[in-house]
């Protein structure tokens, strides 16, 4: 066998290798962890979350409503229907507090933790041993010199954006 031969087979067996690592890669990777039988399954209804915490700041609960919409909606080929949905989800958003959570050396707050609570029931009218109800909750903390309303929008989008995902990971990852 010459020179030229071993080179081409070793080429031929270095292509072939490659088409088999680009073949195993893609057909494992999933980008969404979603994990839905979508020949059993083809509806999800959400329900409005309504806000029922002492604190309330209006615009909390459609920025939580419009995040967990649109990540069922990207992230899922669920059809999103007003009821009878074989997936449902309702709820409301229990709890918005804010808390001291340190103290600087002068005896004054240096940062302030807000909590977000939301509170979840799930039906999944295909398989009922997977219905729940549970609270799902995000912190974040923010500098004590800053004014809550300053900076209440960009937090309570972080927090919605965690609850959003745990809530998806419970629902239809199967995590």
């Amino acid at each position: 066998m010459g020179l030229k031969t071993k080179h081409k087979s070793l080429l031929e067996g270095l292509i072939f290798c490659y088409c088999i690592l680009m073949t195993a890669c893609s057909i494992s990777y999933k980008f969404n962890g979603a994990s839905i039988d979508y020949e059993k399954t083809k509806t999800i209804q959400i329900d409005n979350f309504p806000i029922r915490s002492a604190y309330v700041w209006a615009p909390m609960q459609s920025i939580f409503q419009n995040k967990l919409t649109d990540i069922f909606a990207s992230q899922t080929k669920l059809k999103q229907v007003k009821r009878n949905g074989d997936l449902q989800l309702a709820g409301e958003i229990t709890g918005f507090d804010q808390f001291n959570k340190s103290i600087s050396s002068s005896g004054y707050s240096s940062q302030v933790q807000l909590k977000m609570t939301v509170n979840v029931r799930f039906v999944n009218n295909k398989n009922h041993t997977e219905d729940f109800e549970r609270q799902f909750t995000a912190t974040t903390e923010y500098d004590a010199t800053q004014q809550l309303t300053s900076v209440q929008e960009e937090l309570v989008t972080q927090m919605t954006k965690d609850i959003t995902d745990q809530i998806f990971n419970a629902t239809v990852a199967n995590w």
